[in-house]
C-alpha cells in the first residue's frame, strides 16, 4: 500500500515518463518510440522530497509524490 509523502499537482503529458530525481524534485524525459532516442530531462516541479532508504518513490495517478516499502528477498544461508 502506498502512502502520499507531498502533492505536486503534476498534470501528465503523453509520451513522457515522471519520475522523482536525484534532488527529490518531479522530472520528465520523452520516451523512446520506434527507434527513435528519448529526450533529455526536465524539471517539472522543485519538491525536495527527502527519501529514506528502503520505499520506492513514484508519481501517482493525481500527480502527486507517494512511496511505497520496496519488498525484499531474504539472503540464501
Amino acid at each position: 500500500m502506498a502512502e502520499k509523502v507531498t502533492k505536486a499537482g503534476v498534470k501528465r503529458e503523453k509520451g513522457y515518463l515522471y519520475y522523482l530525481d536525484k534532488q527529490g524534485d518531479v522530472s520528465r524525459a520523452k520516451m523512446a518510440r520506434g527507434g527513435k532516442k528519448g529526450g533529455k530531462p526536465e524539471k517539472v516541479n522543485k519538491v525536495g522530497v527527502a527519501r529514506e532508504e528502503g520505499f520506492l518513490y513514484f508519481i501517482d495517478k493525481e500527480g502527486d509524490v507517494s512511496r511505497a516499502k520496496m519488498a525484499r528477498r531474504k539472503k540464501k544461508k
